[in-house]
């Protein structure tokens, strides 16, 4: 079994696969104090409560935008699962060129999205909106390359700032409101919060499309893409897996297979 870890700035994602099958995943919170054996108590534990053998993992494979953390995760597998993981990174071959200025200033994980979305939901062009720390939008040429994107703050911390910053507003649940017009202000919060990334991610993907040539499929990955793909139809797949599968791709050219 392949064990795949995306590890994020504010959550890693962790995905067990038995060939192609997603046997199960987890959501952890990211902290750069925790050492690899404290990581390793609570993968431990998960794997448990799936029946997974610690046996079973017998590969990995790793895409970090906190440099602090892959020898963490690197020591935890050796240690305890007795594998040396393919890290993701600058010169890992993906049979994706990147067009960008600067190709070492693209984080992994963007990489490896579109790795998936072109073998999953190809031909390109296409457009990925990743929701995670930042809100990523990614584009891929009709020829497969990666062009680049835009990056806005995600609405997990563009909510915090407002309720750091605002002495008489407070923390409300980010859910639907009955309208756009909000009648208090825990309505009004979550209006702007949650229509508003609405109309951001429709205008910035109708731009997208526009310099793409118009015909871009969007596909919609990360924490929060089920619950906005609801109020627009902008997205023509979402698949909260995409990173996963985009790095047990990536791991299977690095082994010599292609799945």
């Amino acid at each position: 079994m392949l064990a795949a870890f995306d590890i994020g700035n504010t959550n890693i994602t962790v995905g067990v696969f038995d060939g192609e099958e997603v046997c199960a995943t987890w959501r952890l919170a990211t902290d750069i104090e925790r050492l690899a054996d404290e990581y390793a108590v609570t993968v431990l534990g998960l794997l448990a409560t799936a029946g997974i053998p610690t046996a079973a993992i017998d590969e990995a494979v790793m895409a970090s935008v906190v440099p602090d953390l892959v020898p963490v995760f690197e020591h935890l597998l050796e240690r305890y699962f007795h594998v040396e993981p393919v890290v993701v990174g600058t010169g890992t071959r993906t049979g994706v060129r990147v067009l960008y200025d600067n190709p070492r200033e693209v984080g992994a994980d963007r990489i490896v999205d579109v790795v998936a979305a072109t073998h999953l939901y190809g031909p390109p062009p296409l457009i990925i909106v990743d929701f995670g720390t930042a809100t990523v939008f990614d584009a891929v040429s009709a020829e497969g390359d990666y062009l680049g994107g835009a990056l806005a703050p995600g609405i997990g911390i563009a909510s915090e700032a407002l309720f750091e910053r605002a002495a008489k507003l407070y923390r409300v649940e980010l859910e639907r409101p009955k309208s756009a017009i909000g009648k208090n202000t825990v309505a009004a919060i979550q209006s702007g919060t949650l229509f508003g990334y609405v109309g951001l991610i429709e205008g910035m993907v109708a731009r997208f499309k526009k310099e793409l040539g118009g015909t871009a499929r969007v596909i919609a990955t990360g924490g929060w893409a089920e619950r906005l793909a609801r109020e627009t139809r902008v997205f023509d797949v979402v698949d909260e897996n995409l990173t996963l599968t985009g790095l047990r791709l990536i791991h299977g050219m690095q082994r010599g297979r292609r799945d």
